[in-house]
């Protein structure tokens, strides 16, 4: 089996506590990660051989960041030190990424000027049978999108299996393209496509019933899973697995969780998950991505495949931090508790 290579921007996150106490106390935590940082460390730790590459200045910040993540066991030779500056974000404790208190603090980082013809693709890809992106990365910059695309060209080439997240951020994208004009060229190249029904209507423009919460039951978005699915199946050729997931934060005063995992015959679905009380809303989706891909790596029945995913997300809720520590043992007893 090669690496899973993950490709995208490194962010540190500064989580300011509520109500003005980081400056009362003078402190204030630091998280690294970043989408596709957050599924290596996840692969990594569940003893999947991964790999990341983003961009950094050269400084000594960026080599402690690197040593941190080598002693994860995540392979960090594909860095490019180029650029002045690490990306930021602020995000106060307990807020969802997509809040809009969210303050990013991105511009111009080493990740959104790095230029096309710059990186080594060939090089990099030698040892790689799986990449997987996230839409975050072309938001970024209009000279991200472009690499991004130099990237899938070349995994494309190499018969790479490809998988993105279809994850939204309406803070980005201000580079004067919508998503709608940049992900359909990008996805034409994926194997896999993890996101909700809701994104892939904003990214992709796959058809979503505007009417669609007014039988907000189970069975009713599952079913415009399917259809999500299809549309997706009929335009890009490629795709085999899309994967939809749906929580829901005020039903009960309860978090419910779950999600379906569609190929071009049959949907599957995972258990559904409750819980009264999150610990840290990040990286939830980042988790479940990397559920994903090592269940497909794993050759496991699709209904694991999900229900691991899923389950590996939901346990995320409880820990504090961008990334998961939990092992795969501790995910399967998440699963068997909630069957």
């Amino acid at each position: 089996m090669g690496k899973v290579l993950c490709f995208g921007e490194l962010l540190l996150r500064l989580p300011p506590a509520n109500a003005g106490e980081w400056l009362r106390t003078n402190q204030m935590p630091v998280f690294v990660g970043g989408a596709e940082l957050n599924v290596a460390t996840a692969l990594a730790n569940w003893k999947i051989p991964a790999k990341y590459c983003t961009a950094l200045p050269d400084n000594i910040i960026s080599k402690d960041i690197r040593d941190y993540l080598e002693q994860k066991n995540i392979d960090t030779s594909p860095f490019i030190y180029s650029g002045e500056r690490i990306g930021l974000y602020y995000l106060k404790e307990g807020a969802d990424m997509k809040s809009e208190e969210n303050v990013f603090d991105r511009k111009y980082s080493s990740f959104s000027t790095l230029s096309t013809g710059v990186v080594d693709w060939d090089k990099i890809f030698s040892d790689v049978s799986w990449f997987h992106f996230s839409a975050i990365a072309p938001a970024v910059s209009e000279s991200a999108a472009a690499l991004c695309a130099e990237a899938l060209d070349a995994a494309s080439k190499k018969n790479i299996t490809i998988s993105i997240d279809l994850n939204y951020r309406s803070l980005l994208w201000k580079y004067g393209k919508q998503p709608k004009e940049v992900m359909p060229d990008l996805v034409k190249h994926c194997n896999v496509i993890m996101g909700n029904i809701w994104s892939a209507n904003t990214l992709l423009d796959i058809p979503l019933a505007s009417n669609i919460h007014e039988n907000a039951s189970k069975e009713n978005y599952l079913q415009h899973a399917t259809a999500s699915a299809q549309h997706i199946f009929e335009r890009f050729h490629k795709c085999e697995w899309v994967a939809n997931t749906f929580r829901f934060d005020a039903i009960a005063s309860k978090i419910e969780y779950y999600a379906a995992l569609n190929t071009k015959v049959v949907q599957v679905v995972s258990p559904v998950f409750h819980i009264t009380t999150v610990v840290d809303k990040v990286g939830s989706g980042d988790c479940f991505m990397a559920g994903l891909i090592y269940g497909i790596i794993s050759k496991q029945p699709a209904e694991q495949i999900i229900s691991f995913a899923a389950a590996a997300a939901f346990g995320k809720l409880q820990e504090k931090g961008d990334a998961t520590h939990n092992s795969v043992a501790q995910i399967q007893h998440i699963l068997d508790q909630n069957r």
